[in-house]
């Protein structure tokens, strides 16, 4: 039942990260259920949503090729957000950060909302092909993102999300496959410390992450069958079940 449960739960969570994120909170709290330590279930879960991220992103390949090449450079700051996130795991109590994930979440969840309305108001298409400030701040922000994901990381899909919409990308399926090669970068680099401590419980890491594929491809192909206004619906849904369900836990 142990190997039931961790693999049914990687499918599920990375069906949902390759679509809006949020699956660590399906797969950290099942590790914990299941009598792993929270820091453990943590570093776990990390390695093994990886493999699934990888493959959200190879799903929406199609729609990557025509991004504007100048996203790519926020791999830079995934890459050093998420060595610092991990060193910060291994060294800190997770307490003091998982206060703070409520309000991020809710935070992003809202920003996406109002991204249509944003960017109609003040036409962030257009400042976005005029002023490549808008690149530098989304990099600061995308580093902040990548320290927090590669501490705990539950919700940075959704907040890549906004982030990019606000650099005024409008395809959702787009859109979904940066999210998923951002996180591909900072939960890889993230792995490759952790690799160094005794977090990781290979034996739950490695049936995760089979489970992570089959998952990843699964929410990548349905996506494009219900179309990009029920992504975007799905997208606000997990945000706000996300926040809330991380509220009730403090």
């Amino acid at each position: 039942m142990h190997q039931l449960f961790v693999f049914a739960a990687a499918c599920a969570g990375a069906a949902i990260n390759s679509v809006a994120g949020g699956g660590t909170l399906l797969t950290v709290p099942t590790l914990i259920w299941l009598g792993v330590p929270a820091i453990n279930a943590n570093a776990t879960s990390t390695v093994a949503l990886w493999p699934g991220s990888l493959s959200g992103a190879w799903g929406f390949r199609r729609e990557m090729r025509q991004a504007d090449p100048r996203v790519y450079a926020l791999v830079v700051p995934s890459l050093i957000g998420g060595l610092t996130g991990a060193i910060l795991l291994q060294r800190t109590p997770p307490d003091v950060f998982e206060r703070l994930i409520p309000a991020l979440i809710l935070f992003a969840t809202l920003l996406f909302m109002v991204q249509e309305p944003l960017q109609r108001r003040f036409n962030l298409t257009g400042l976005h092909q005029a002023r490549s400030h808008w690149l530098s701040w989304t990099m600061l922000f995308q580093l902040v993102v990548g320290i927090y994901g590669g501490y705990f990381g539950a919700g940075i899909g959704i907040m890549m999300l906004a982030a990019l919409s606000l650099m005024g990308h409008t395809d959702i399926h787009q859109m979904n496959g940066l999210k998923n090669l951002l996180a591909v970068a900072i939960n890889g680099i993230a792995i490759v410390y952790l690799m160094f401590t005794d977090l990781i419980r290979w034996d739950d890491a490695i049936l995760m992450s089979l489970g992570a594929i089959v998952g990843a491809l699964i929410g990548a192909g349905t996506a494009r069958r219900v179309g990009r206004a029920a992504v975007r619906h799905v997208v606000v849904v997990v945000g706000f079940v996300m926040a809330l369900s991380m509220f009730l836990r403090l």
